[in-house]
């Protein structure tokens, strides 16, 4: 455990970091309770991963209850020894228990006694709404950045959040908030040279995923053989992955087979025909586009990327919005 003027120095600095957070936030975020974001700012932590290979491995780490913090299973997977921080305390990690290949860790850190986060669902997110990024970016000193959810990509019975709330190296494990300041995700990765293409787990995975995954074990027991889905060779990550950086690229000759596979296997996922409609307007063919955006929303009606394309080119038309129709099959 932290020396008790260790503790009280770092909750001096966590008020201090709450404050200058809640300035710099502005408008978007005037609305925020001032005693809930000393909490939240009080729960990320920087998380040091000592490699059994060398080297050091730097990340962040979300509070989600006593004693257990959450973060990626890329920063500690391969770890001699594992050290959560915050100012000049510091805490020895003493187990983990992880979901290697969706990057969730959760580390059992005895004496802790930092506050938990509140969980909360990313299934209830929409494109659009404001998004705040906790992490170590730079793996020093604790930022937060301002955003949006920018997609909702559907894995394994939750949905993977990018957002355009900016985050880079040392800010894996760290926390991605709603306006509340729940929590609704890990952050995990970025495309680079890409803006908006910030990735966080969802936190479904942490409450789901991690309870099946295998128990809890010494810390250099857990082992480094399995990658996360994000880091495996480009054809085999899932298809909204391989669809998002083709696109990135402009790459739509190569993006058109793999959004058709990706909707014939999944016909009710809008996301699927939308990235289809982009790679048949990026190679003008106007009427496949259409044709790809109203099966998008046959699929959803309500999936705002489509309705954004489709309705001007309607009204352009004088033709009223699409008629919800059963999704469309290949």
């Amino acid at each position: 455990m932290a020396p008790r003027g260790a503790r009280n120095g770092w909750l001096r600095r966590g008020l201090a970091l709450a404050a200058t957070w809640l300035a710099a936030c502005g408008s978007a975020q005037a609305d925020v309770d001032r005693a809930a974001l000393i909490q939240t700012s009080a729960s990320v932590l920087r998380v040091e991963a000592q490699r059994l290979q060398g080297g050091l491995s730097l990340g962040s780490g979300v509070v989600i209850e006593r004693e257990r913090v959450a973060t990626n299973c890329h920063v500690t997977r391969d770890a001699e020894q594992i050290f959560v921080i915050r100012g000049g305390a510091r805490w020895p990690v003493e187990a983990q228990a992880g979901d290697a290949y969706h990057d969730v860790c959760i580390l059992r850190v005895p004496g802790l006694r930092a506050p938990a986060v509140v969980l909360g669902d990313s299934r209830h997110l929409s494109i659009g709404q404001p998004l705040v990024a906790v992490g170590y970016t730079g793996g020093v000193a604790i930022q937060s950045s301002l955003g949006e959810v920018v997609a909702l990509h559907r894995m394994d019975a939750a949905q993977v959040v990018q957002t355009s709330s900016f985050f880079n190296s040392g800010a894996s494990g760290g926390a991605l908030f709603d306006e509340q300041l729940h929590l609704v995700g890990l952050l995990a990765f970025h495309l680079r040279g890409a803006d908006g293409h910030y990735y966080a787990m969802p936190v479904e995975w942490l409450t789901a995923r991690t309870a099946q995954a295998e128990a809890e074990r010494p810390v250099r027991a857990l082992g480094s053989t399995e990658i996360a889905f994000w880091q495996q060779p480009l054809a085999e990550q899932p298809a909204f992955l391989r669809a998002d950086a083709l696109a990135h690229e402009a790459n739509w000759a190569e993006l058109q087979p793999v959004a058709r596979a990706w909707a014939k296997a999944d016909a009710h996922d809008p996301e699927a025909w939308y990235m289809l409609a982009l790679a048949f307007d990026g190679q003008n063919r106007a009427h496949d586009a259409e044709q790809a955006l109203e099966c998008s929303l046959a699929a959803e009606p309500t999936y705002a990327p489509a309705l954004a394309r489709l309705q001007p080119l309607y009204r352009q038309q004088g033709r009223p919005a699409a008629q919800a129709v059963p999704p469309c099959q290949l």
